[in-house]
């Protein structure tokens, strides 16, 4: 049986909100609609197998027992098809939205409700344009090449389309950035974590990063891993391995089927990791450098909640405020978008981005981006807590947030620190990582 997202006794009872749901998020309503039908064929034929069921285990003749035994057998036979239908359908109920969240067709839609630009003295405004420079900015292929940080053509040459290696001051600029991101998280009250980065199948399909019941590498943006595994027993395994596009899916899943406490709750979590992603939906997009890649590392947050939506928000906006906080002791202009309906993914109720400024490159662009899922992922993990007042068994609420990226935040602080001879001042709050205040 495959755990859903949403409770099916809730889509009865809520089916109209779910079809508007699905259609501010682009997709097909009429996926609850057939769900419905499907789920009262299937339930139909259920209470008539327990009926059957009953009368055979009362039947006293032998020959009437056998009968009503493969009259049961062609009723679960007819069933197997309905509970395979049901499941495909269920894993594309799209979760609910939340109010306040702009109703737009794509990301042209999103709502920027925040921003800051630095005044160059540690200080900031909430308002206004990022700094002009006194002299034509490169982009971070020109500086990070010149000042031998980043070889891309020995990237691509190593590890094929999107590779990249960096190299030298570099390499302590980027883990100056994650060991910034994870102190932070401690100093915060977030338990740091380094996670497995290859999983399971359960754990990517139950935080929901399969578009279905099953990973199809066409349209999800993972890796599989070809090479079988081995069990303790030196057997081969028949369980499938993925390399994880980000922490997330392993810091939920390591609560997966546990049943926890209202006082363990809210539990917050940092995770540090590789990630891996194979960027088949952006095919042609952002094809040099290092703004788009297979592979890098990131600061992720996990927050893990008790079923209450407005203390849900509450841990969101904390969880997007230590973001803020960390581009603001970086001195990156930064902007949040509150994220439309139409950009909005199926299992969320409400998204933040968080972008930086790149002048070189000319845009903004996205340095995290924080989710609040309600009971849509738990319910998938089996994640449950147990109500302290009431004793109520509860799905957590699932929450989660890109503390700090390694390559964006890294091209942020290449393009916003440049000087006009080509080195890079150092943003204060990394320089004892670094070891020194101008790399070049």
């Amino acid at each position: 049986m495959i755990p859903y997202m949403l409770d099916i006794k809730f889509i009865r009872e809520n089916a109209a909100a779910i079809k508007d749901a699905a259609t501010k998020k682009n997709l097909d309503p009429k996926v609850i609609d057939e769900l419905l039908a499907v789920d009262a064929e299937r339930r139909e034929l259920m209470t008539s197998s327990e009926a059957i069921r009953a009368e055979q285990k009362k039947a006293k003749d032998r020959e009437a027992g056998a009968k009503l035994k493969e009259q049961f057998k062609e009723q679960e036979e007819k069933l197997k098809p309905l509970e395979k239908r049901f499941n495909e359908l269920m894993v594309r109920v799209p979760n609910v939205i939340s109010p306040d969240v702009p109703i737009g067709k794509d990301e042209t839609e999103n709502k920027e409700v925040f921003r800051w630009i630095p005044n160059g003295d540690g200080t900031g405004s909430n308002s206004g344009e990022p700094r002009k420079f006194d002299f034509p900015p490169k982009d971070h292929l020109e500086l990070g090449t010149a000042l031998d940080i980043l070889d891309f053509e020995k990237g691509t040459k190593v590890g094929g389309f999107r590779g990249y290696y960096v190299k030298n001051d570099g390499v302590l600029l980027v883990m100056g950035i994650m060991m910034y991101a994870i102190n932070k998280m401690v100093e915060k009250g977030f338990k740091p974590m380094i996670p497995p980065t290859l999983v399971k199948e359960f754990a990517l399909f139950g935080t929901g990063y399969f578009k279905g019941t099953n990973y199809d590498p066409e349209v999800d943006e993972i890796y599989q891993i070809a090479t079988s595994d081995k069990e303790a027993t030196g057997e081969k395994s028949a369980e499938k391995k993925f390399l994880v596009g980000t922490s997330e899916p392993s810091l939920l899943a390591y609560y997966s089927d546990e049943m926890l406490k209202s006082d363990q709750l809210p539990i917050r979590n940092a995770g540090y990791s590789q990630c891996y992603r194979s960027e088949i939906g952006s095919y042609g997009k952002d094809v040099k450098g290092m703004y788009r890649v297979h592979e890098f590392m990131k600061v992720e947050q996990v927050v893990l909640a008790e079923a209450d939506i407005e203390a849900a928000n509450k841990l969101q906006d904390e969880m997007v405020a230590i973001s803020g906080e960390m581009h603001e002791e970086l001195g990156l202009p930064y902007r949040r978008l509150l994220i439309c309906t139409g950009d909005l993914g199926a299992g969320k109720y409400k998204q933040y981005d968080t972008e930086a400024w790149l002048p070189g490159m000319n845009r903004w662009a996205e340095t995290g981006s924080a989710s609040n899922f309600l009971d849509w992922q738990s319910r998938r993990l089996n994640v449950k807590y147990t109500d302290a007042k009431t004793g109520e068994k509860k799905y957590v609420y699932m929450l989660n947030n890109t503390a700090l990226p390694s390559p964006r935040v890294f091209i942020a602080i290449l393009e916003n620190y440049q000087t006009k001879d080509g080195k890079i001042a150092v943003p204060e709050v990394l320089q004892k990582y670094v070891g020194k205040a101008v790399i070049g």
